[in-house]
C-alpha cells in the first residue's frame, strides 16, 4: 500500500489545499493530511480545530486520514509507514525552501521520497497568510476557503 503524508499548518485550509489533497489521494492507497502542531506560532485555529475542518472537507473520500503531529515529519513518517511526502509549490520561492527541506528529509530518512504538486494556476496566490489578513479586515474570501468551511472561517478571523 502507497502511503503519503501531506503535511502543513493549514491554518486555516485554503482552496490551494484542498486542491492539492484532491489530487494527491488519486497518486496514493492512502494519504495521512498531517497538521503540524507549532507551539512556536500562534494560530487562529487550534490544531483541533484544523483537524475537524480538515475532516469535515475529506469525509467523501475514505482513503484520507487527517490527523495531527508534532516532532521532526520524517519520524512522523516513519510511525506511518509512508512512502513518501507531498507538498505544494505555488512559486519558484516556495520551490527553493521545499527543495531545501527536502534534500534534509532526504539526509534523515533516505527512503522517504517528496513529490511537489502544483496547484492549480488559480489558487498559485492563495495563501493562508494572505486568508487570516483578507479576513481579519472583513474582505471577501470566497475565492479562497472551501465553501463548506467558508462561515467558520470567516466568523473567527473577524472576531480575531
Amino acid at each position: 500500500m502507497r502511503t503519503a503524508i501531506y503535511p502543513g499548518s493549514f491554518d486555516p485550509v485554503t482552496l490551494g489545499h484542498w486542491d492539492i489533497i484532491q489530487r494527491a489521494e488519486k497518486l496514493v492507497d492512502r494519504l495521512i493530511v498531517a497538521v503540524l502542531h507549532n507551539p512556536e506560532k500562534s494560530a487562529a485555529f487550534s490544531v483541533e480545530e484544523r483537524v475537524t475542518m480538515l475532516t469535515e472537507l475529506v469525509s467523501p473520500f475514505e482513503n484520507v486520514k487527517v490527523t495531527s503531529f508534532h516532532g521532526l515529519l520524517v519520524d512522523f513518517a516513519k510511525q506511518n509507514h509512508a512512502d513518501c511526502i507531498i507538498r505544494g509549490v505555488r512559486a519558484f520561492s516556495d520551490f527553493e525552501y521545499e527543495f531545501q527541506m527536502a534534500l534534509m528529509n532526504r539526509k534523515l530518512a533516505p527512503d522517504l521520497e517528496t513529490v511537489f504538486l502544483m496547484p492549480k494556476e488559480k489558487y498559485s496566490a492563495v495563501s493562508s497568510r494572505f486568508v487570516r489578513e483578507i479576513g481579519s479586515m472583513g474582505g471577501e474570501l470566497k475565492e479562497l476557503v472551501p465553501e463548506q468551511l467558508r462561515e467558520r472561517i470567516v466568523k473567527r478571523l473577524a472576531t480575531g
